[in-house]
């Protein structure tokens, strides 16, 4: 076959500096593997600059499985090659994509297009949720995929079976105008000149001007772009800069190579400013200035030995890391975190959603820096256009000003099923840029879900046509005996959380019988929230679902705005977990809410058990939670248990709140009271007090700690603190006994 198409999209990508794709579409006899490699030597590609993605390769080149495509993150290639033979997975595509140079080649391996999408793959079985067969699966994913792919420009497609050229993807553009040149932006005197000559960007030279405040803290900056901006080659240069000047600066990311672009930029600089500075040693990115000043990478897991020897820290692809990491870096006076807007990595959005909160309310003066114009590639590129449609990189919610007049009253509840969404791109569009505006993680594997996941639904609520709260909602349970067996021996079952948890941790192996509805995910529209859209929405799945299923559940992340919504909705918590999320840093809650008798057996006995257990939890696992997560969450919960408290330790706890007592004589029958009263809610209590009695008793926290979280003037003055809170539960659920001994105290 003559591969001149390659050689031809190999040529433009490099006259106009941006990138091409070529599929290679084929049975399994048509060897698309030796077909890539013609295309690559045709498009005179070095191998030494190429990586194949996939499962196996026989190409002299760097080959990564799968699950180590991340790894190409903040790294450039000249030419990728991605077998979607057996697996096509969005958040593989989506990294590989912003891998690829300007200049440089994507070739995508398929199989052939017009049937690829009624195939089933690896990744399908991924999507399909027992009880439910592989094909219950569609393809609509992939169809919408090819769909791009014929339509985009800089795209070729060969099809390897009848060696044919279906479409050459030139685009034929005309020639660009030279840039601009750069200038030196008011107020950016104290940045040396040998920067501002590094930049290569207009948008370049801004950010290090407006970063330049970093020399003096506390002071922190988010520098946030699409991929290939260069966010990562400004903080290159401005940790170069620093560290000539003395400054001992750490660098941390997910890998090392994700930061690569990082220290190519200090390569290149540092030199230039300290002509004396030690290079790094081969493989070893550590450099050393003869100000005294040093650059070195340290890995997120070892990152909090070394906070305290940090001037600056840099933090590469924050939205990688997770929260409760990013939450240590604010011990640092000077911080610096890149990250990325849409996300080719699907790494989540644990920064934007959860971490930029904690980061607004720091000590910290922040700044934040956008950059719009491309490095990699030139503006304008093709292929960076058909990826964020094909992976909906963009996708956003309506502006506000379309949505506003929104009200439970003026909103017409829908079913989207996939077909309906796969014919109405601008309905798909809103419905997951909604999720993604409102999820610390929304990834392209969830583009794939929505459209063809098994047990997944879409309901939403929309406005003149325009969604304005949309929930993401799971049939789960159903599952046969022999399935249910197999869980509470151990195997994990994919797609049913909530029976999942429900059968292998807390060990009710027949709570995966009845059938369920979870509500995996639920958004309002930011410019309509707290008019109760939300509420409403919660309302209408109910009347849809509750005749037909045994329950309703969700679980999420605990915040107390959360967790408060979903109580006053009706749901009750069974479970709180005792490890945090990796991505949000938070401990999830399970609630649920039963619609049939099996269903209100199944929360009534999980909701009673939860509320003996927990306070169990609070002073291990849980001891470090958020006091206001415990509060929300014991009213969140159904009913307390009986008290079973002796008259003996009815003395004991009235002569603590009342008299000279010490609750510490014996703790275990405050702590039941405290538990008790904070899940029945009868007792009307500050908010303050309630913190005292969560921190103090619940969760053991030290009294020296409970005093400075709480604003007391000393330990013992919140110790006193404790007996007053003590006094309204022993008034409102104390003994005969208690209350004889309270009168003893108060005469």
């Amino acid at each position: 076959m003559d591969w001149g198409v390659a050689g031809g999209l190999a040529g433009e990508a490099a006259r106009f500096d941006e990138r091409r794709l070529l599929v290679l579409a084929g049975g399994p006899d048509s060897e698309p593997l030796a077909a890539a490699r013609q295309a690559l030597e045709a498009a005179a590609v070095s191998m030494a600059e190429t990586s194949v993605v996939g499962p196996e390769s026989d190409l002299p080149c760097e080959h990564l499985p799968f699950n180590q495509a991340d790894s190409l993150l903040g790294t450039t290639r000249d030419a990728v090659v991605l077998d979607c033979r057996t697996a096509c997975r969005p958040n593989v595509l989506g990294t590989v994509v912003g891998a690829v140079d300007g200049g440089g080649l994507l070739l995508l391996l398929t199989p052939p297009l017009d049937d690829w999408a009624t195939r089933r793959d690896e990744f399908d079985e991924t999507l399909a949720v027992p009880p439910d067969s592989l094909q219950d699966v569609t393809g609509h994913f992939r169809s919408r995929l090819v769909q791009t792919l014929r339509v985009h420009p800089g795209i070729g497609i060969v099809d390897l079976d009848t060696e044919t050229v279906l479409q050459d993807g030139l685009t034929n553009s005309a020639p660009r105008l030279p840039p601009e040149p750069i200038q030196r932006p008011p107020g950016a005197e104290a940045v040396p000149q040998a920067i501002v000559d590094a930049c290569l960007t207009q948008d370049q030279v801004d950010a290090i001007a407006e970063l330049a405040a970093l020399r003096s803290g506390p002071r922190a900056a988010v520098l946030e772009a699409d991929r290939g901006r260069g966010k990562s080659s400004v903080a290159g240069l401005l940790a170069a800069w620093f560290a000539a000047e003395g400054e001992r600066i750490l660098v941390t990311g997910p890998t090392e190579r994700a930061a690569e672009a990082f220290f190519d930029r200090v390569e290149d600089l540092l030199p230039v400013l300290d002509p004396e500075s030690a290079p790094s040693n081969a493989g070893d990115r550590t450099f050393e200035t003869t100000s005294g000043g040093c650059i070195r990478f340290v890995s997120p897991t070892s990152l909090s030995e070394h906070l305290e020897t940090a001037d600056v820290l840099f933090v590469e692809e924050a939205a990688a890391l997770p929260v409760s990491i990013l939450e240590s870096t604010l011990a640092v006076d000077r911080l610096v975190f890149t990250t990325t807007v849409h996300g080719y990595e699907g790494s989540g959005r644990g920064f934007a959603v959860r971490f930029r909160d904690s980061l607004e309310q720091a000590r910290h003066d922040l700044r934040e820096v956008s950059l719009v114009e491309p490095i990699r590639y030139a503006a304008g590129d093709p292929i960076e256009a058909w990826a964020t449609r094909a992976l909906l990189l963009g996708a956003s919610p309506v502006p506000g000003s379309v949505v506003d007049g929104a009200s439970p009253d003026s909103v017409a509840y829908r079913s989207l099923d996939s077909e309906t969404l796969l014919s109405d791109e601008q309905l798909l569009r809103e419905v997951f840029g909604l999720l993604v505006s409102a999820h610390y993680r929304t990834e392209p594997d969830d583009l794939a879900r929505l459209l063809d996941g098994s047990n997944l639904a879409v309901r939403a609520l929309l406005r003149d046509g325009h969604v304005v709260s949309v929930a993401l909602v799971a049939r789960e349970g159903g599952l046969p005996k022999a399935t249910r067996e197999q869980v509470s021996h151990g195997e994990r079952i994919r797609g049913n959380m909530l029976p999942d948890v429900l059968m292998s941790q807390l060990r009710d192996e027949d709570a995966g019988g009845p059938v369920g509805i979870r509500v995996v995910r639920i958004a309002t529209h930011h410019a309509v929230r707290g008019r109760g859209l939300g509420s409403h929405l919660l309302d209408e799945l109910d009347a849809e679902f509750a005749p037909v299923v045994d329950w309703l559940g969700s679980g999420f992340g605990a915040t107390p705005e959360l967790v408060r919504f979903w109580r006053e909705n009706g749901y009750r918590a069974i479970h709180l977990s005792t490890g945090r999320n990796e991505r949000s840093g938070e401990h999830s809650l399970l609630v649920i809410r039963g619609t049939s008798p099996v269903g209100h057996e199944i929360a009534a006995a999980q909701g009673y058990w939860f509320a003996g257990r927990i306070r169990g939890v609070l002073r291990d696992a849980l001891s470090a939670v958020d006091p206001d997560v415990i509060r929300a969450t014991l009213d969140a919960t159904a009913q307390p248990p009986p008290l079973s408290i002796t008259p003996h330790q009815w003395r004991v706890i009235a002569g603590a709140a009342f008299g000279p007592g010490f609750y510490s004589v014996d703790p275990g029958p405050f702590r039941q009271l405290v538990a008790h009263a904070l899940i029945d809610g009868e007792v009307d209590l500050t908010d303050t007090t309630e913190r005292l009695l969560v921190e103090g008793l619940l969760q053991g926290r030290s009294w020296d700690r409970v005093a400075t979280d709480l604003g007391y003037v000393s330990r013992a003055a919140a110790m006193r603190a404790l007996g007053r809170a003590l006094q309204p539960l022993v008034c409102e659920y104390g003994s005969d006994v208690a209350q004889s001994e309270r009168r003893r105290y108060e005469n």
